[in-house]
């Protein structure tokens, strides 16, 4: 979100905004923006009806719901229900026309689409 932070002028000098959706309660998303210090929308998408609809969703595991109990990760209360749903991180560039121009998902949550190749994709729309 940091790295995305940083290039939020390029991606605005280039006449596109920037939307982060979460799986988290308003409250929450909110709380990640305002830590954050982010300058674009976090948006909520409670039950992941959004993520459903790309196909990003997916159950999380035994092994890692306890994982994550045991760390004290309450994913019930972010995100506001019992689902034990996370959606895979996905980065998307919508074109005016509605077209994705570009997709980009990795199961692995910690590699994600380097901002710049965000700003190269919008530069070939104009």
């Amino acid at each position: 979100m940091q790295a995305y932070q940083q290039s939020l002028p390029e991606i605005r000098a280039e006449g596109a905004s920037l939307i982060a959706i979460s799986p988290q309660r308003p409250d929450s998303s909110l709380s990640t923006a305002e830590k954050n210090q982010l300058e674009f929308e976090v948006l909520s998408d409670v039950g992941n009806e959004v993520a459903r609809r790309y196909g990003l969703v997916f159950r999380v595991g035994d092994a890692v719901r306890a994982a994550m109990t045991g760390f004290g990760i309450d994913l019930a209360r972010y995100n506001g229900d019992e689902s034990w749903e996370l959606p895979v991180p996905g980065t998307f560039v919508v074109a005016r026309d509605g077209r994705v121009r570009l997709a980009y998902v990795d199961a692995d949550y910690t590699r994600r689409l380097e901002p710049a190749q965000i700003v190269e994709c919008l530069r070939g729309l104009r």
